[in-house]
């Protein structure tokens, strides 16, 4: 299987011509019934050694990390960063090789942000309703360090994941500076939450708008800033209208119903099916207690199941055509920027 990129790989050095790539791209569509941008692509495996590598090298960093934790937290979780630059320099510059890569990544960027932490705190619990001010401080330094290490990394691998992993550190560290300044924010974190799930959203569309036709790697990019996104705008809705503290009475069961439709139409028009995955929970939930209130006690969670897949796989084989009807009420300069529909 080749991915856009590999096409692209293959015209700039010279292997197939530039017309042939978009006949090639054409045919695939014209074959699938859909649009190139509306499959989404994005690359987790070349192939069965990706998940060897994968596993082989999640073993090694757990005992370099693990075997440097003896000495000293920090000095493990530097090794475990220093060893998945060193095998990122492999398996991802030269081999080019998916999953390991975003493995080696996360451990890379997770490695920074638990060896700067665990250096500038002393051991002890790091709670957030005693968290101090240098504390805060600490956690602030460590972010920054870890948006800075995935900086770096994707100015040297371009693994696409990298942006998404910069942003969640920097919206994590965000959020925890915040609670520790303020010990007020930790029973109300959820908007603030909010907030910087829109500004990853306008991040992710920032990359989208991009490449309209997702044929490169900034389409890669977006696809993982909208999986960051998508929990972070979704989970804090659904905070606010109670639905996490108690089963849903009918009338907010209805309107996570609404506000999942509402939520598809936006997916519909980006092309983007993140956010219909992360409310899914929510409305399988919500779907589940109307069905009980109406008297289907014990069937509730088989007529959910049947419905919602139903519903999905319909969405899913009539994408296209939903997709028209979607983009008819975004503004027009707007829809120009968006991927066009088969």
């Amino acid at each position: 299987m080749y991915s856009d990129q590999d096409i692209d790989a293959a015209v700039a050095a010279g292997a197939i011509g530039a017309d042939t790539a978009s006949a090639l791209r054409a045919h695939v569509a014209r074959q699938r019934g859909t649009a190139g941008a509306d499959e989404e692509n994005f690359r987790l495996l070349t192939g069965f050694n990706d998940i060897f590598v994968a596993i082989a090298g999640v073993l090694l960093l757990v005992g370099v990390g693990w075997l440097g934790g003896v000495i000293h937290p920090a000095i493990g979780a530097a090794a475990a960063a220093a060893l998945a630059w060193g095998l990122a320099e492999y398996f991802t510059r030269r081999r080019r090789m998916a999953l390991p890569s975003i493995i080696f990544l996360l451990a890379f960027v997770g490695g920074l942000l638990a060896a700067s932490a665990t250096a500038l705190i002393s051991e002890g619990q790091l709670d957030s309703e005693s968290m101090t001010s240098w504390q805060a401080i600490a956690i602030t330094i460590s972010g920054i360090i870890a948006a800075i290490g995935a900086w770096l990394h994707w100015r040297r691998f371009k693994v696409p994941i990298t942006i998404a992993a910069g942003a969640a550190a920097a919206a994590g560290t965000a959020i925890l500076l915040a609670i520790g300044l303020i010990p007020a924010l930790q029973d109300t974190a959820e908007p603030l939450f909010f907030i910087l799930g829109l500004g990853v959203f306008g991040l992710a569309m920032w990359w989208d708008v991009s490449d309209p036709k997702r044929e490169t790697r900034r389409s890669d990019v977006a696809f993982w800033l909208h999986l960051l996104a998508a929990p972070m705008m979704v989970h804090p809705i659904f905070w606010a209208m109670g639905l996490l503290d108690a089963e849903p009475t009918t009338a907010q069961a209805f309107v996570v119903i609404l506000v999942y439709v509402a939520l598809g139409w936006i997916a519909l028009a980006i092309d983007r099916r993140a956010l219909l995955v992360s409310a899914l929970g929510y409305v399988i939930y919500a779907m589940g207690s109307l069905f009980q209130s109406a008297g289907a006690v014990g069937l509730n969670s088989a007529l959910t199941a049947f419905v919602i897949g139903s519903a999905l796989l319909l969405l899913s084989a009539f994408w296209p055509k939903a997709r028209a009807a979607a983009l008819r009420l975004v503004p027009d300069t707007l829809g120009a920027r968006l991927p066009a529909t088969a």
